[in-house]
């Protein structure tokens, strides 16, 4: 079986690839702080919890936007399986056409995400990928990655107005019954929500405009599928489009 690892700044997300069929997807939290044996001790458990061993895991591949939790999952998955994973970086065949100014600043994630729709879905394609950021990934016709767009992420949003506003607190972010909220929480999830729902409607507008066609549009990430339910565009949700595409840059380079 094949192991893809995806580390952003939030969430570690785990997939185990049976051929093309996808096994299990599992999550742990980036922890900059934890050890290699930390680590090793977390992913071996959760293959118990699916019924794996580590001998089932034959090659693994990993994308990270955390360098120093990159290199302590890859040294884990080493200990574990006794195989040197593939890291997703510069001399990594991706089949992607990449055109932004300097190719080699394009993130992991968003390499790894066009790549997954590339797989998957008529072009031109917008990406959005809504976790601790924001994301917006742009593909024309030919599946050249053209660029994007980068926002804070909901939480991070909802990080900024509790800690900064005396009475302001966390809430649960989830739409409320209407826009115009009617005490201090709704208020805040509606333009947390909603906000953001028409944000990613206002920008998909532009960026429909700047391309002269309509792309297919496909979310992912963790708060997308609360978000894009609240916009006007027609946004296709696939929650495991970045190990989808990470699954395919492996078939790539074996």
């Amino acid at each position: 079986m094949l192991l893809t690892i995806d580390i952003g700044n939030t969430n570690v997300t785990l997939g185990a690839y049976d051929g093309s069929v996808l096994s299990f997807t599992a999550r742990l939290s980036t922890d900059s702080l934890k050890t290699d044996d930390q680590y090793a001790v977390e992913i071996k458990n959760l293959l118990s919890l699916y019924n794996l061993s580590t001998e089932d895991i034959e090659d693994a591949i990993i994308s990270s936007v955390v360098p120093q939790v990159g290199k302590s999952i890859s040294n884990a998955v080493s200990k574990l399986c006794h195989i040197v994973p593939l890291m997703l970086g510069p001399g990594v065949k991706t089949g992607l056409n990449i055109k932004i100014d300097n190719p080699a600043q394009l993130g992991a994630d968003l390499v790894a995400g066009a790549v997954g729709a590339l797989e998957s879905y008529t072009m031109p394609c917008v990406i959005i990928d809504m976790g601790t950021a924001s994301t917006i990934s742009v593909l024309d016709k030919n599946g050249a990655f053209l660029g994007g767009i980068i926002a804070a992420g909901v939480r991070l949003t909802l990080k900024a107005l509790a800690e900064n506003t005396a009475q302001l607190t966390s809430i649960p972010i989830e739409a409320p019954k209407s826009v115009i909220g009617a005490n201090t929480v709704e208020c805040m999830q509606s333009g947390l929500v909603y906000g953001a729902a028409s944000m990613l409607d206002g920008l998909l507008c532009k960026i429909e405009k700047e391309l002269g066609e309509t792309p297919t549009v496909v979310a992912t990430g963790g708060l997308s599928k609360e978000i894009i339910t609240h916009c006007s565009k027609n946004i296709i949700y696939n929650e495991n489009l970045l190990l989808d595409g990470l699954h395919a840059i492996y078939e790539k380079n074996n």
